[in-house]
Protein backbone atom coordinates (compact mmCIF):
# COMPACT_ATOMS: atom_id res chain seq x y z
CA UNK A 1 0.00 0.00 0.00
CA UNK A 2 1.05 3.58 -0.59
CA UNK A 3 1.42 6.31 1.97
CA UNK A 4 -1.63 7.11 4.11
CA UNK A 5 -4.01 9.70 2.68
CA UNK A 6 -7.06 10.95 4.54
CA UNK A 7 -10.03 12.82 3.10
CA UNK A 8 -12.46 14.77 5.29
CA UNK A 9 -15.94 15.30 3.85
CA UNK A 10 -17.42 18.41 5.46
CA UNK A 11 -21.15 18.84 6.14
CA UNK A 12 -21.40 15.28 4.91
CA UNK A 13 -25.19 15.10 5.17
CA UNK A 14 -26.59 12.76 2.52
CA UNK A 15 -23.48 12.69 0.30
CA UNK A 16 -22.93 8.94 0.64
CA UNK A 17 -22.10 8.42 -3.04
CA UNK A 18 -19.51 11.20 -2.98
CA UNK A 19 -17.96 9.72 0.15
CA UNK A 20 -17.81 6.30 -1.48
CA UNK A 21 -16.28 7.86 -4.59
CA UNK A 22 -13.34 9.11 -2.56
CA UNK A 23 -13.03 5.78 -0.73
CA UNK A 24 -12.92 3.95 -4.07
CA UNK A 25 -10.33 6.42 -5.41
CA UNK A 26 -8.02 5.76 -2.46
CA UNK A 27 -8.33 2.01 -2.99
CA UNK A 28 -7.70 2.26 -6.74
CA UNK A 29 -4.59 4.36 -6.11
CA UNK A 30 -3.28 1.90 -3.56
CA UNK A 31 -3.29 4.50 -0.82
CA UNK A 32 -3.72 3.42 2.77
CA UNK A 33 -6.40 6.00 3.32
CA UNK A 34 -9.65 6.78 5.04
CA UNK A 35 -12.62 9.05 4.45
CA UNK A 36 -13.87 10.95 7.48
CA UNK A 37 -17.21 12.72 7.74
CA UNK A 38 -18.07 15.74 9.85
CA UNK A 39 -21.47 17.30 10.36
CA UNK A 40 -23.31 19.37 12.92
CA UNK A 41 -25.76 16.49 13.38
CA UNK A 42 -25.30 12.77 13.72
CA UNK A 43 -28.58 12.33 11.84
CA UNK A 44 -26.58 12.14 8.63
CA UNK A 45 -26.41 9.05 6.44
CA UNK A 46 -22.88 9.84 5.24
CA UNK A 47 -21.83 10.38 8.85
CA UNK A 48 -22.53 6.69 9.52
CA UNK A 49 -21.11 5.39 6.25
CA UNK A 50 -17.70 7.02 6.80
CA UNK A 51 -14.60 5.32 8.16
CA UNK A 52 -14.78 7.73 11.09
CA UNK A 53 -17.02 10.67 11.93
CA UNK A 54 -17.22 13.61 14.29
CA UNK A 55 -19.66 16.31 15.27
CA UNK A 56 -18.58 19.92 14.74
CA UNK A 57 -20.26 23.30 15.28
CA UNK A 58 -22.26 24.78 12.43
CA UNK A 59 -20.25 26.56 9.76
CA UNK A 60 -21.80 29.85 10.89
CA UNK A 61 -20.34 29.46 14.39
CA UNK A 62 -16.90 30.76 15.49
CA UNK A 63 -15.79 27.33 16.65
CA UNK A 64 -16.28 25.64 13.28
CA UNK A 65 -12.84 26.20 11.71
CA UNK A 66 -10.87 25.47 14.94
CA UNK A 67 -12.85 22.25 15.41
CA UNK A 68 -12.15 21.06 11.87
CA UNK A 69 -8.46 22.01 12.17
CA UNK A 70 -8.22 20.00 15.39
CA UNK A 71 -9.74 16.99 13.65
CA UNK A 72 -7.34 17.39 10.74
CA UNK A 73 -4.40 17.29 13.16
CA UNK A 74 -5.84 14.34 15.07
CA UNK A 75 -6.52 12.22 11.99
CA UNK A 76 -3.74 13.37 9.66
CA UNK A 77 -6.16 14.81 7.12
CA UNK A 78 -4.69 15.68 3.72
CA UNK A 79 -7.77 16.93 1.87
CA UNK A 80 -10.95 18.66 3.06
CA UNK A 81 -13.93 18.60 0.69
CA UNK A 82 -16.70 21.13 1.43
CA UNK A 83 -20.15 20.18 0.16
CA UNK A 84 -22.65 22.95 0.93
CA UNK A 85 -22.84 26.60 -0.10
CA UNK A 86 -22.91 28.21 3.39
CA UNK A 87 -19.53 26.74 4.34
CA UNK A 88 -17.71 27.72 1.14
CA UNK A 89 -16.87 31.33 2.14
CA UNK A 90 -15.74 30.10 5.56
CA UNK A 91 -13.34 27.57 4.07
CA UNK A 92 -12.20 29.97 1.35
CA UNK A 93 -11.26 32.56 3.98
CA UNK A 94 -9.42 29.92 6.05
CA UNK A 95 -7.51 28.21 3.22
CA UNK A 96 -4.15 29.54 4.39
CA UNK A 97 -4.77 28.35 7.96
CA UNK A 98 -5.40 24.85 6.65
CA UNK A 99 -2.44 25.02 4.26
CA UNK A 100 -0.18 25.99 7.18
CA UNK A 101 -1.30 22.76 8.84
CA UNK A 102 -0.50 20.74 5.70
CA UNK A 103 -4.13 20.40 4.64
CA UNK A 104 -5.56 21.24 1.21
CA UNK A 105 -9.15 22.48 1.05
CA UNK A 106 -10.91 21.79 -2.24
CA UNK A 107 -12.37 25.28 -2.51
CA UNK A 108 -11.87 28.21 -4.85
CA UNK A 109 -10.67 31.67 -3.87
CA UNK A 110 -12.83 33.93 -1.69
CA UNK A 111 -13.47 36.11 -4.75
CA UNK A 112 -14.67 33.17 -6.86
CA UNK A 113 -16.84 31.84 -4.03
CA UNK A 114 -18.41 35.27 -3.53
CA UNK A 115 -19.15 35.60 -7.25
CA UNK A 116 -20.83 32.21 -7.37
CA UNK A 117 -22.90 32.84 -4.23
CA UNK A 118 -24.44 36.12 -5.45
CA UNK A 119 -26.62 35.69 -8.54
CA UNK A 120 -26.46 39.38 -9.41
CA UNK A 121 -22.66 39.34 -9.15
CA UNK A 122 -22.55 36.14 -11.21
CA UNK A 123 -24.64 37.76 -13.94
CA UNK A 124 -22.51 40.91 -14.05
CA UNK A 125 -19.35 38.81 -14.17
CA UNK A 126 -20.64 36.59 -16.97
CA UNK A 127 -21.68 39.61 -19.04
CA UNK A 128 -18.38 41.42 -18.45
CA UNK A 129 -16.46 38.38 -19.74
CA UNK A 130 -18.61 37.96 -22.83
CA UNK A 131 -20.07 34.67 -21.59
CA UNK A 132 -23.63 33.96 -22.73
CA UNK A 133 -26.34 34.40 -20.12
CA UNK A 134 -29.96 35.49 -19.79
CA UNK A 135 -31.37 38.97 -19.23
CA UNK A 136 -31.55 39.73 -15.50
CA UNK A 137 -33.21 42.49 -13.53
CA UNK A 138 -35.46 43.22 -10.56
CA UNK A 139 -39.24 43.32 -10.10
CA UNK A 140 -38.95 47.10 -10.35
CA UNK A 141 -37.27 46.78 -13.75
CA UNK A 142 -40.16 44.66 -15.00
CA UNK A 143 -42.75 47.13 -13.69
CA UNK A 144 -40.91 50.06 -15.28
CA UNK A 145 -40.69 48.48 -18.75
CA UNK A 146 -43.08 45.53 -19.06
CA UNK A 147 -42.70 45.33 -22.84
CA UNK A 148 -39.02 44.40 -22.38
CA UNK A 149 -39.89 41.54 -20.03
CA UNK A 150 -42.36 39.16 -21.68
CA UNK A 151 -43.76 36.44 -19.44
CA UNK A 152 -43.07 33.75 -18.34
CA UNK A 153 -40.18 34.93 -16.16
CA UNK A 154 -38.08 33.24 -13.50
CA UNK A 155 -37.89 34.64 -9.97
CA UNK A 156 -35.20 33.48 -7.56
CA UNK A 157 -33.44 34.68 -4.39
CA UNK A 158 -30.26 36.66 -4.91
CA UNK A 159 -28.50 34.19 -2.64
CA UNK A 160 -29.72 30.64 -2.41
CA UNK A 161 -29.13 27.04 -3.41
CA UNK A 162 -30.86 23.73 -4.13
CA UNK A 163 -33.55 25.50 -6.11
CA UNK A 164 -35.14 26.88 -2.94
CA UNK A 165 -37.40 29.82 -3.73
CA UNK A 166 -37.12 29.54 -7.52
CA UNK A 167 -40.44 30.08 -9.30
CA UNK A 168 -41.69 30.51 -12.86
CA UNK A 169 -44.27 33.31 -13.00
CA UNK A 170 -46.75 34.00 -15.76
CA UNK A 171 -48.14 37.45 -14.99
CA UNK A 172 -47.56 40.55 -12.88
CA UNK A 173 -49.60 39.26 -9.93
CA UNK A 174 -47.59 36.03 -9.73
CA UNK A 175 -44.39 38.05 -10.03
CA UNK A 176 -45.35 40.32 -7.15
CA UNK A 177 -46.28 37.37 -4.95
CA UNK A 178 -43.08 35.45 -5.75
CA UNK A 179 -40.93 38.54 -5.25
CA UNK A 180 -42.41 39.14 -1.78
CA UNK A 181 -41.93 35.50 -0.87
CA UNK A 182 -38.32 35.44 -2.06
CA UNK A 183 -37.09 38.95 -1.43
CA UNK A 184 -39.07 40.06 1.58
CA UNK A 185 -38.57 43.57 2.80
CA UNK A 186 -34.95 43.54 1.62
CA UNK A 187 -35.97 43.40 -2.03
CA UNK A 188 -33.40 40.74 -2.87
CA UNK A 189 -35.47 38.97 -5.53
CA UNK A 190 -33.83 38.45 -8.91
CA UNK A 191 -35.87 38.27 -12.10
CA UNK A 192 -34.55 36.53 -15.20
CA UNK A 193 -35.78 35.86 -18.70
CA UNK A 194 -36.64 32.21 -19.10
CA UNK A 195 -33.91 30.48 -21.08
CA UNK A 196 -35.07 28.20 -23.91
CA UNK A 197 -33.92 24.63 -24.37
CA UNK A 198 -32.84 21.91 -21.98
CA UNK A 199 -31.18 22.50 -18.63
CA UNK A 200 -27.73 21.01 -18.13
CA UNK A 201 -25.33 20.89 -15.23
CA UNK A 202 -21.67 20.67 -16.21
CA UNK A 203 -19.40 19.03 -13.65
CA UNK A 204 -16.00 20.73 -13.77
CA UNK A 205 -12.68 19.98 -12.09
CA UNK A 206 -9.83 22.51 -11.89
CA UNK A 207 -6.39 21.29 -10.80
CA UNK A 208 -3.88 23.00 -8.53
CA UNK A 209 -2.31 24.74 -11.51
CA UNK A 210 -5.61 26.41 -12.39
CA UNK A 211 -6.19 24.15 -15.42
CA UNK A 212 -9.66 22.82 -16.15
CA UNK A 213 -9.02 19.09 -16.63
CA UNK A 214 -12.60 17.89 -17.04
CA UNK A 215 -16.04 19.24 -17.99
CA UNK A 216 -18.94 16.80 -18.20
CA UNK A 217 -22.39 18.04 -19.25
CA UNK A 218 -25.39 16.13 -17.97
CA UNK A 219 -28.93 16.94 -18.98
CA UNK A 220 -31.38 17.23 -16.12
CA UNK A 221 -34.31 14.96 -16.96
CA UNK A 222 -36.08 15.29 -13.62
CA UNK A 223 -35.43 17.34 -10.49
CA UNK A 224 -36.71 16.65 -7.00
CA UNK A 225 -36.28 19.11 -4.12
CA UNK A 226 -33.81 21.11 -6.20
CA UNK A 227 -31.52 18.16 -6.92
CA UNK A 228 -31.41 16.08 -10.08
CA UNK A 229 -33.13 12.71 -9.71
CA UNK A 230 -32.85 11.62 -13.34
CA UNK A 231 -30.13 12.70 -15.73
CA UNK A 232 -28.02 11.67 -18.70
CA UNK A 233 -24.49 12.58 -19.78
CA UNK A 234 -24.40 14.52 -23.03
CA UNK A 235 -21.38 14.90 -25.30
CA UNK A 236 -21.63 18.56 -26.30
CA UNK A 237 -18.50 20.37 -27.51
CA UNK A 238 -20.31 23.72 -27.11
CA UNK A 239 -21.22 23.10 -23.46
CA UNK A 240 -17.82 21.64 -22.64
CA UNK A 241 -16.02 24.62 -24.19
CA UNK A 242 -18.36 27.00 -22.39
CA UNK A 243 -17.64 25.40 -19.00
CA UNK A 244 -13.90 25.48 -19.63
CA UNK A 245 -14.22 29.17 -20.51
CA UNK A 246 -16.05 29.86 -17.25
CA UNK A 247 -13.47 27.94 -15.20
CA UNK A 248 -10.55 29.66 -16.94
CA UNK A 249 -12.03 33.12 -16.37
CA UNK A 250 -13.14 32.58 -12.78
CA UNK A 251 -10.53 34.17 -10.47
CA UNK A 252 -8.75 31.57 -8.37
CA UNK A 253 -10.90 28.60 -9.40
CA UNK A 254 -9.83 25.33 -7.82
CA UNK A 255 -11.32 21.90 -7.31
CA UNK A 256 -14.94 21.07 -8.12
CA UNK A 257 -17.33 23.49 -9.82
CA UNK A 258 -20.66 23.19 -11.54
CA UNK A 259 -21.92 25.37 -14.35
CA UNK A 260 -25.67 25.40 -14.98
CA UNK A 261 -26.74 26.25 -18.50
CA UNK A 262 -29.64 25.96 -20.90
CA UNK A 263 -29.05 25.08 -24.51
CA UNK A 264 -31.13 24.41 -27.60
CA UNK A 265 -29.78 21.28 -29.28
CA UNK A 266 -26.26 22.04 -28.03
CA UNK A 267 -26.11 25.12 -30.25
CA UNK A 268 -23.40 27.47 -28.98
CA UNK A 269 -25.40 30.46 -30.26
CA UNK A 270 -28.45 29.38 -28.28
CA UNK A 271 -26.83 28.60 -24.95
CA UNK A 272 -27.01 30.59 -21.72
CA UNK A 273 -25.30 30.15 -18.34
CA UNK A 274 -27.66 30.76 -15.43
CA UNK A 275 -25.55 29.82 -12.39
CA UNK A 276 -22.09 28.79 -11.24
CA UNK A 277 -21.54 26.76 -8.05
CA UNK A 278 -18.13 26.41 -6.39
CA UNK A 279 -18.56 22.84 -5.12
CA UNK A 280 -19.46 19.30 -6.14
CA UNK A 281 -22.95 19.12 -7.59
CA UNK A 282 -25.51 16.79 -6.07
CA UNK A 283 -25.66 14.85 -9.34
CA UNK A 284 -21.89 14.42 -9.65
CA UNK A 285 -22.10 10.61 -9.13
CA UNK A 286 -23.45 10.41 -12.70
CA UNK A 287 -20.31 12.04 -14.14
CA UNK A 288 -18.13 9.72 -12.05
CA UNK A 289 -20.05 6.63 -13.16
CA UNK A 290 -19.61 7.78 -16.77
CA UNK A 291 -15.82 7.79 -16.29
CA UNK A 292 -14.94 11.30 -15.09
CA UNK A 293 -13.39 10.32 -11.76
CA UNK A 294 -12.97 13.75 -10.23
CA UNK A 295 -12.48 12.15 -6.80
CA UNK A 296 -9.43 10.23 -7.98
CA UNK A 297 -8.03 13.12 -10.00
CA UNK A 298 -8.37 15.49 -7.05
CA UNK A 299 -6.56 13.05 -4.75
CA UNK A 300 -3.81 12.59 -7.35
CA UNK A 301 -3.38 16.34 -7.59
CA UNK A 302 -3.14 16.84 -3.82
CA UNK A 303 -0.94 13.78 -3.25
CA UNK A 304 1.49 14.78 -6.00
CA UNK A 305 0.82 11.60 -7.98
CA UNK A 306 0.93 11.39 -11.78
CA UNK A 307 -2.40 12.62 -13.09
CA UNK A 308 -4.64 10.20 -14.96
CA UNK A 309 -7.15 12.97 -15.73
CA UNK A 310 -8.45 13.05 -19.29
CA UNK A 311 -11.00 15.45 -20.66
CA UNK A 312 -12.54 12.73 -22.85
CA UNK A 313 -12.50 9.94 -20.25
CA UNK A 314 -16.27 9.81 -19.87
CA UNK A 315 -19.04 8.12 -21.82
CA UNK A 316 -21.94 9.81 -23.55
CA UNK A 317 -25.51 8.71 -22.87
CA UNK A 318 -25.06 7.24 -19.39
CA UNK A 319 -28.36 7.58 -17.51
CA UNK A 320 -28.77 8.03 -13.76
CA UNK A 321 -32.08 7.08 -12.12
CA UNK A 322 -31.81 7.90 -8.45
CA UNK A 323 -33.89 6.20 -5.78
CA UNK A 324 -34.26 6.39 -2.02
CA UNK A 325 -31.97 4.26 0.10
CA UNK A 326 -31.42 4.15 3.85
CA UNK A 327 -28.64 3.78 6.39
CA UNK A 328 -29.74 1.96 9.55
CA UNK A 329 -27.88 2.52 12.82
CA UNK A 330 -28.60 0.55 15.99
CA UNK A 331 -28.22 2.16 19.41
CA UNK A 332 -25.44 -0.26 20.33
CA UNK A 333 -23.56 0.83 17.21
CA UNK A 334 -23.47 4.44 18.28
CA UNK A 335 -26.66 5.66 16.68
CA UNK A 336 -27.84 9.27 16.89
CA UNK A 337 -29.21 10.32 20.23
Amino acid sequence: MGAPFTVLLSSAGRRVELLRGFRAALAELGLDGRVLAVDRSSYSSAFHDADAAALVPGCDEPGFVPAVLDLCAEHGVDLVVPTIDPELPVYAAARERFAAAGVTVAVSSPEAVALAADKRATHRWLASHGLPTVAQGTPADVAADPAAWPFPLVVKPRRGSAGIGVAVVHDADELALAARRVGGAGGSAVVEARAPGDEHTIDVLVDGGGRCVSAVPRRRLEVRAGEVSKGVTVRSPALEALAVGVADALPGAYGPLTVQAFTVDGDADRTAVIEVNARFGGGFPLAREAGADHCRWLVEDVAGLPSTARADAWRDGVVMLRYDAAVFVRPEDGGPS
